[in-house]
């Protein structure tokens, strides 16, 4: 089945978002939030990050190694238990965490229900280094969809609410040689957040945009 809402160079041979890839370390463990209407410094400041360590920044060129995401070359200092970057793309705002500690939050709600409050939609995937992915799905408040595997669009169609069919229409299945026909890859929940949010994009496209930057412990 094709990738309707993914231009070409928009997604890796692998079926991810090539900005994720692209901005993430070898064999990542992170996660990333969405949330439409909240600018990037309200969105970190909701996860949980320091205000005086949020600050602007540029992607440098090129990651220094195998094991650092270009988010983490960002900040300083870069021995912090995860790098947060936060950017807007159209009403939506988008927050990468290459180290997947905010995955959930202090009180073990989904981070996308407190991101949602006072009437906003908001979206979390994470993906672990053992290919352990989820995916929620929050408007007001109010936590409408989370699955903790591949989201399956024939499956789980019964389930999925209304605001979120399109993105996962746009996400499709991208076809993997080891997997069956329309059986869902490793990627998809990371493609309908994207989609959702608008982010069919690369890393190119994000450089060109205001990005901001906080370590987290």
């Amino acid at each position: 089945m094709p990738t309707p809402g993914f231009g070409p160079g928009t997604l890796d041979e692998d079926g991810g978002p090539v900005w994720i890839t692209d901005l993430a370390a070898d064999d990542p463990n992170h996660t990333v939030h969405v949330v439409r209407d909240l600018s990037p410094t309200d969105a970190l400041l909701a996860l949980g990050a320091t205000p005086q360590l949020i600050n602007p920044c540029e992607l440098p060129a090129q990651r220094p190694d195998a094991w650092t995401s270009l988010a983490r070359a960002a900040i300083d200092p870069t021995d912090s238990g995860a790098a947060l970057l936060s950017g807007r793309v159209g009403d939506w705002t988008f927050v990468y965490d290459d180290g997947g500690l905010t995955s959930f939050g202090e009180d073990g709600e989904s981070p996308a229900k407190l991101l949602s409050t006072t009437g906003k939609q908001a979206a979390t995937c994470t993906f672990s280094i053992n290919a352990d992915t989820n995916l929620d799905y929050a408007v007001d408040g109010e936590l409408l969809f989370s699955i903790f595997e591949e989201l399956d669009p024939a499956h789980d169609a019964e389930e999925i609410p209304a605001g979120l069919r399109d993105a996962v229409a746009a996400a499709g299945i991208f076809e993997r040689d080891h997997l069956d026909d329309d059986e869902p890859d490793a990627a998809i929940n990371m493609r309908v957040l994207c989609a959702l949010a608008g982010l069919q994009c690369t890393l190119d496209d994000l450089r060109r945009i205001p990005l901001w930057a906080a370590p987290f412990a």
